[in-house]
């Protein structure tokens, strides 16, 4: 991670998408919650960008979470908004991404989804455990063929601090999907992606075929889950 640091340019002449005024607000407790800083590579890589111009400090985020994740840096996904509580990511309708009829292809959209679902819990999760994908719920009722989609996914401060506490868990993450340059008022499309948290350690032990404490093991653990 501090090589990658290190590579961080200070300059950049590329530009943000023309709408980034998206919002979903989360439903936030009305308790006085206070959520302890969370310190991991992800928040790492915020603080050293924090100052930087939105504009240079989405390019630099982009590329440096391509680096992070390989695929999704093949994608062309930009990261607009990289914060604890918000998470805006977007995808420009280019041929690449489409599909036989001109429109994003379904695992393009659930590629966003799962990008800005798994980051904005990465962001909330202490370095010493990992986030795992388990299920995703979507519903493709219509094609995104015009312009480009950007995907939104929240969490309330509660939510941050249920995952604080939480050495093991799973949490129903909602993302909402907008086409931002269609001709016409549409709903959004939501995709629900269930992610799961457990200690280092565990996988760890997993990996080399030792017995997991199933008292310490997370609720309806399914063995399938794959690493984000």
């Amino acid at each position: 991670m501090s090589g990658l640091l290190k590579k961080i340019p200070t300059t950049s002449n590329a530009t943000l998408p023309a709408k980034t005024a998206d919002t979903l607000n989360p439903q936030m407790d009305t308790a006085n919650i206070k959520v302890k800083p969370v310190k991991n590579q992800f928040t790492k890589l915020l603080s050293v960008t924090k100052y930087l111009p939105a504009a240079v400090r989405s390019t630099v985020l982009s590329k440096a979470f391509g680096k992070v994740v390989p695929y999704v840096g093949t994608t062309g996904i930009c990261y607009e908004t990289v914060e604890p509580n918000k998470v805006v990511v977007s995808l420009n309708n280019s041929k690449a991404v489409q599909n036989h009829i001109g429109s994003i292809h379904a695992v393009a959209v659930t590629l966003l989804a799962e990008t800005a679902t798994g980051f904005i819990l990465g962001l909330n999760l202490p370095s010493d455990r990992i986030l795992l994908i388990k299920s995703y719920s979507v519903n493709f009722y219509r094609p995104l063929t015009k312009g480009q989609v950007a995907a939104i996914a929240t969490l309330s401060d509660e939510q941050r601090l249920d995952i604080l506490n939480t050495p093991k868990g799973e949490m129903v993450i909602p993302c909402v999907i907008n086409d931002r340059e269609s001709d016409r008022e549409r709903d959004p499309i939501v995709v629900e992606m269930t992610w799961a948290w457990i200690p280092k350690s565990e996988l760890e032990a997993r990996r080399q075929g030792k017995e997991v404490n199933q008292e310490q093991a997370p609720e309806n653990k399914d063995e399938n889950a794959q690493t984000a």
